[in-house]
C-alpha cells in the first residue's frame, strides 16, 4: 500500500511549521503531525469493505501493531506528509471566519487497484493551528468515544443505504482523559479520547472556497477550483472558460439529489453549515445527526440548535442557502454574463430538488410511470403520518410488506404497528383507495413485484439515535458488542435479520429514546 501526499505544488502549504493556534493566510494546508495518545490504545471496530474494497488491504492486517499505530496517529506511512486544511464557513447562518481542521489530519492519498484516489483522514488526532477553544469541543484536538462511535456507525450505515458519504475504516479508543461539557450547561465530564480513520475522495467543502473569497485571495481561489475540477470532475474541460459554470451546475444538481436522499431515509444532518457541505456532494462531518423516529418536519437532532435552523424540514432550504454562499465565492471569478447564468442555475435548484424528492418517494411507494396524482398521493400520506406521529421508517417498510388485499380490506396485522398508527387517521381509508387505484395503473406489475421493489428501497433498519446511544454507552464501559452488532446489521438494512428483530431494531423505539439528547459536542 503506497500512500502519497496531496500535490503540494498545486496547493500551497504553510511555511510555518510550529503547531499553535493562529490566523493563517496565503495557503491551503498546514503541515501538522498527529499527537499520539499517551495511554494504551484499543481497536474497537474496522470496516472490512473499506479495508479490502477501497484500501486493498486484507482484513488480517487490522490485527497488526503497525495498523494500530497508523490508525491511532502514532505512526505515519513512509513518505506521507500529514496536513490540516484551512477553511471557513457560515455557521448557523452567520460568517464564522477561519475554521479549518481543528482535530483532523490528512495523512495521505491512496490510489487503489481500480485507479480511484481516496484521502485518508484521522479525526480526533490532536491539536492543529485551526483548533478552537475547548467550549467548542475541539480545542484540545480530540474526539471522544461517544461521538466517534456515532461517526463510525453513521457513515457506514449511510453508505449501505445507498447515500453518498465519507466512509469509516476504523475506530480506536484510548484511556486518555478528554474533558467535555457535552450540553454546554457547565457539567464538564471526563470521557475517553478516540480516533476514526475516515476516507473520502475529497474533503474540500464550500467553506474551502469561502475563506479564500472573504480574504481576497483570488489566485488561490482559482487554484483550488481548478484542482478540484481536474481531480474530481473529469467531464469538465479544464481549459473551458465556462468551467466554473459547469462545476457550479454539477454541484447544484448533486446537492439537490443529496438533500432528497437524506429526506428519503429520514436523515437530519444536524449541522448543515457551509463548512460541512462537500463540494463533491457527499455526506461528511457526522456530528449531532439523527434519523427520525416519528415523522415530524420539525425534527431537530441537535439540542445545540436553539433556533431549529437545521430541522429536517428545512434541509432543502439550507442547501439553497449554502449553494448561494458558494455562488458568492465563485462570482469573484465570473464575467457579468456568467454571473447571470450562474444565478439562473441556482434558481433551478428548488425544481431539481422537488423532482428528485418526488421520484424517490414514488419508488418508495412502488409507483411506476408518471401520473398527475403522484405528488398529491405522496403529500397526502406524509400529512397522515405527521398527524398520527407514525414512524417514518417503518410506515414505508410495512407498506412494502403488506399485501394489496390486506390494504383493501383495511386488515392490518398487529405486527404492522406503524401502519396501524396511520390507520387510526380518519382519512386513511381515503388514501388507501387512491393508492390502490394508482397501483392498478402500474403497467405489467404484480403485487409480488411491487413488494419486492419497495423492500429494496425502504429500509427495515436505520441507525436510530437510541440504537447509537445504547452502543455508545456500552462502549464507554468497554463493551463493544453492540457497536459490532450494529455494524453488521446496518450493512444489510433492507433485509430482515433475526438477530436485529430480537434486538428490537424494527420495533417501536423504547420510551427512553425520547430522552436521548445529542449536541455539537457529543
Amino acid at each position: 500500500m503506497v500512500v502519497h501526499m496531496v500535490n503540494a505544488a498545486a496547493l500551497p502549504i504553510d511555511s510555518i511549521q510550529e503547531n499553535y493556534v493562529r490566523e493563517v493566510y496565503g495557503i491551503i494546508f498546514s503541515v501538522v503531525y498527529p499527537t499520539p495518545f499517551k495511554s494504551r490504545v484499543r481497536l474497537v471496530a474496522v470496516s472490512k469493505e473499506v479495508l479490502e474494497g477501497i484500501l486493498d488491504l486484507d482484513l488480517s492486517v487490522s490485527g497488526s501493531e503497525d495498523f494500530l499505530q497508523l490508525v491511532s496517529g502514532a505512526k505515519l506511512i513512509l513518505g506521507s506528509l500529514p496536513l490540516t486544511h484551512r477553511y471557513g464557513g457560515h455557521q448557523f447562518g452567520s460568517w464564522a471566519g477561519q475554521l479549518g481542521d481543528g482535530r483532523a489530519h490528512l495523512i495521505g492519498v491512496y490510489t487503489n487497484r481500480l485507479g480511484v484516489s481516496w484521502e485518508l483522514q484521522l479525526k480526533g488526532s490532536g491539536r492543529t493551528p485551526y483548533s478552537r477553544f475547548v467550549a467548542h469541543g475541539d480545542g484540545d484536538g480530540r474526539a471522544v468515544l461517544h461521538s466517534s462511535v456515532r461517526e463510525f456507525l453513521g457513515s457506514e450505515a449511510m453508505h449501505y443505504l445507498g447515500i453518498p458519504t465519507s466512509r469509516a475504516a476504523s475506530l480506536v479508543v484510548s484511556d486518555d482523559d478528554v474533558w467535555r461539557d457535552r450540553f454546554y450547561n457547565g457539567n464538564v465530564r471526563k470521557e475517553r479520547g478516540a480516533i476514526v480513520l475516515r476516507v473520502a475522495k475529497s474533503w474540500f467543502r464550500i467553506g474551502s472556497l469561502e475563506i479564500l473569497a472573504h480574504s481576497g485571495e483570488l489566485d488561490l481561489l482559482r487554484m483550488v477550483l481548478d484542482h478540484v475540477i481536474d481531480e474530481h470532475f473529469p467531464s469538465i474541460n479544464l481549459y473551458d472558460p465556462n468551467r466554473y459554470l459547469a462545476f457550479f451546475s454539477r454541484v447544484v444538481s448533486e446537492t439537490a439529489n443529496l438533500m432528497a436522499l437524506w429526506m428519503s431515509v429520514g436523515f437530519a444532518h444536524g449541522v448543515c453549515n457551509t463548512d460541512n457541505f462537500s463540494l463533491l456532494s457527499i455526506t461528511i462531518d457526522y456530528g449531532p445527526f439523527g434519523f427520525m423516529d416519528s415523522y415530524d418536519p420539525d425534527f431537530v437532532p441537535n439540542t445545540s440548535d436553539d433556533e431549529r435552523r437545521y430541522k429536517i424540514g428545512n434541509q432543502a432550504n439550507v442547501g439553497m442557502f449554502n449553494l448561494n454562499k458558494l455562488l458568492q465565492a465563485l462570482n469573484l471569478l465570473l464575467a457579468p454574463r456568467q454571473k447571470q447564468l450562474a444565478s439562473q442555475i441556482l434558481e433551478g435548484y428548488s425544481e431539481q430538488y422537488y423532482r428528485c424528492f418526488t421520484e424517490i418517494f414514488k419508488r418508495k411507494l412502488g409507483l411506476l410511470g408518471n401520473d398527475d396524482e403522484d405528488n398529491y398521493l405522496i403529500a397526502f400520506l406524509l400529512k397522515l403520518m405527521e398527524d398520527s406521529r407514525a414512524d417514518f421508517t417503518m410506515t414505508f417498510r410495512q407498506l412494502s410488506e403488506i399485501s394489496q388485499d390486506q390494504l383493501k380490506d383495511l386488515s392490518i396485522p398487529k405486527e404492522f404497528w406503524a401502519l396501524q398508527d396511520v390507520a387510526e387517521h380518519e382519512f386513511f381509508s381515503h388514501w388507501v383507495n387512491l393508492y390502490l387505484l394508482r397501483l392498478k395503473r402500474n403497467k405489467g406489475d404484480s403485487d409480488f413485484e411491487r413488494r419486492k421493489r419497495m423492500t429494496g428501497i425502504n429500509p427495515r433498519y436505520v441507525l436510530r439515535n437510541w440504537m447509537a446511544e445504547s452502543a455508545a454507552q456500552k462502549a464507554e464501559k468497554n463493551d463493544f458488542s453492540e457497536v459490532r452488532l450494529l455494524q453488521q446489521i446496518l450493512q444489510f438494512p433492507f433485509q430482515a435479520q433475526t438477530v436485529a428483530e430480537r434486538a428490537g431494531y424494527a420495533q417501536r423505539p423504547p420510551a427512553w429514546a425520547q430522552e436521548v439528547k445529542i449536541s455539537c459536542s457529543s
